[in-house]
C-alpha cells in the first residue's frame, strides 16, 4: 500500500499533475489496492474532517489581509519609508528591498504576496535607477523567503495545525530567525558592494524620513497590532487574521485607495487560494491516515536510529532531506506529507516540535527560489519579465546567507525557544 502511494504520487508530480491532484489520486489507488477497496468512504470522511478545525480559519484570513494591503497601496507607502530609511545604503534600493520585505512580513505572511505585490514595485525601482533586471529579481525572491517566518505566517499556522503545538508559540519562534534571514541579506549586500559596483543615491534628509513615515505610519502600524494584540493576549493568532483583515480595509478606506472593483478582486483571489490549500489539506490528511495504519512513522524512526543515534547527524541528514524535498514540492504540500510522517522520529531524537517547526518551514521555503519548482523565480521572472534562467543564476549566491541561517537556526535551538519561552513560558 505504501509502495503503491508514493510510487504514484512520484509518477503524477513528474507528469506535471497539479499537486492536489497528485495526493488525492495517489490516496485513491492506495486504497484501491489494498484491503480498504471496497471502504472509499473512508477518504471524504477522513478529508472533511481533517479541515473541519478552528485553528485552520486563520489561513483566509491572513491571506486576504495579503491580498487587501496589495490592493489598497500599502505596498507603495512601505517600499517609500524602507527607501527613506536606507537607501542611501552602499546597494541601496536592494537593501530597501529587504526590509521592505521584512516589514510586509509581518502582515501577509506569505511569499507569493510578497513576490507579487512588493515585487512589481521594487523590481520596476530598481531597475530605474540603473540595476541589472536579474539581479533586481533575484533579491525579491531570496527577500521573500522572510514572508512565511515573521508573524504572521500561513505556513506556521498549518504546521502548528498539523504538529498539535500552540500558533502562538510558532509565531514567536518565527520571528528571531525572520529577522535573522533579513540582516543575512543585508550584510550580504554590504559585503558584495565592496567589489561592486551598485547606482547611489544621496542620503534622505531627517525631514524627509520623518515625511515617508508620516505618509505610510498607518501601514508601518499593522505590523506592531497584529503581534503586539497576539503577545498580550488580546486575541488568538486565528483572530488575528481577523483583526489583520479589518485593519487593511480601514486603511484602505483612509487612503480612499479600496474601490469595489479591488475588494471583489481581493475577495475573488483570497477565495481561490484557500480553496487549493484546503483541496490540499484535505488530501493530505487522507495520505497522512493511510501512511497510520500502514504504521510508515514507526518504520522511518527505526531505520533512522538505525542509520544514526547522534543527534547532530541526524539533524544534518533531516537538513539535507527537506531542502531536496523543498526543490521538487511546494512548502505547503511537502509540510502535510512530510510533518505527520516525521513528527514520531522527531520525538524519538527529542527534538522539540517547536524547532523542528521552524527548520522546516525554512528550509522548504528555501525551495520558493531554487529551481525546477522555484515558484518565486516564476513569478519574478513574469512581474519583472527578466528570463527565468537569468534569475535562477543571479539568485545562487544570495542562497548562501540562507543557507548560513538555516543552519544556524538547527543547530542553535535557542534561537527559536528562547522568545516564546520567554513570553509564554516553557512549553510543557
Amino acid at each position: 500500500m505504501i509502495y503503491a502511494l508514493f510510487g504514484a504520487f512520484l509518477v503524477l508530480i513528474l507528469l506535471r499533475v497539479p499537486i492536489s491532484i497528485a495526493i488525492g489520486g495517489a490516496v485513491t489507488l492506495a486504497f484501491l489496492t489494498s484491503d480498504f477497496s471496497t471502504a472509499l468512504q473512508i477518504i471524504p470522511q477522513q478529508m472533511l474532517e481533517g479541515v473541519n478545525k478552528a485553528s485552520l480559519t486563520a489561513v483566509p484570513f491572513f491571506i486576504m489581509a495579503g491580498n487587501l494591503m496589495n490592493a489598497t497601496g500599502v505596498t507603495d507607502r512601505i517600499f517609500a519609508f524602507a527607501n527613506a530609511l536606507v537607501g542611501h545604503f552602499r546597494a541601496g534600493l536592494a537593501q530597501v528591498n529587504v526590509l521592505s520585505s521584512m516589514i510586509f512580513a509581518g502582515i501577509s505572511g506569505a511569499a507569493v504576496a510578497d513576490c507579487a505585490g512588493l515585487g512589481a514595485i521594487e523590481i520596476k525601482a530598481m531597475r530605474e535607477r540603473g540595476y541589472r533586471g536579474d539581479f533586481s529579481a533575484a533579491i525579491t525572491v531570496a527577500s521573500s523567503v522572510i514572508g512565511p517566518l515573521i508573524p504572521p505566517s500561513i505556513g506556521l499556522v498549518i504546521y502548528a495545525f498539523l504538529a498539535q503545538v500552540s500558533i502562538e508559540r510558532m509565531f514567536l519562534a518565527g520571528l528571531v530567525p525572520g529577522l535573522l534571514v533579513g540582516l543575512s541579506l543585508m550584510l550580504y549586500l554590504r559585503l558584495r558592494a565592496t567589489r561592486e559596483r551598485f547606482p547611489m543615491q544621496p542620503r534622505a534628509s531627517s525631514r524627509d524620513v520623518a515625511a515617508a513615515g508620516k505618509h505610510g505610519f498607518l501601514a508601518l502600524l499593522a505590523p506592531a497590532i497584529i503581534l503586539g494584540s497576539i503577545m498580550t493576549g488580546f486575541v488568538t493568532a486565528t483572530e488575528a487574521g481577523v483583526l489583520a483583515c479589518l485593519y487593511c480595509i480601514g486603511l484602505g478606506l483612509w487612503y480612499r485607495e479600496l474601490t469595489w472593483k479591488k475588494f471583489r478582486e481581493a475577495l475573488t483571489d483570497t477565495t481561490s487560494m484557500t480553496a487549493v490549500i484546503m483541496i490540499i489539506i484535505a488530501f493530505s490528511i487522507a495520505m497522512g491516515w493511510v501512511l497510520a495504519i500502514e504504521q510508515a512513522p514507526q518504520q522511518i524512526a527505526d531505520q533512522m536510529f538505525a542509520l544514526t543515534e547522534n543527534h547532530n547527524v541526524f539533524l544534518l541528514l533531516l537538513l539535507v532531506f527537506i531542502v531536496i524535498v523543498g526543490c521538487v514540492v511546494e512548502g505547503v504540500p511537502a509540510k502535510l506529507i512530510l510533518v505527520p510522517t516525521l513528527l514520531p522520529v522527531i520525538d524519538a531524537y527529542g527534538i522539540d516540535r517547536v524547532h523542528f517547526g521552524i527548520i522546516i518551514q525554512l528550509g522548504l521555503l528555501l525551495g520558493i527560489a531554487t529551481p525546477p519548482m522555484g515558484i518565486g523565480l516564476y513569478i519574478v521572472s513574469n512581474v519583472g519579465r527578466v528570463r527565468f534562467e537569468d534569475v535562477t543564476r543571479a539568485v545562487l549566491p544570495m542562497l548562501i546567507p540562507l543557507f548560513l541561517v538555516l543552519l544556524l537556526v538547527t543547530f542553535v535551538p535557542n534561537l527559536v525557544t528562547f522568545l516564546p519561552d520567554l513570553i509564554l513560558g516553557p512549553s510543557s
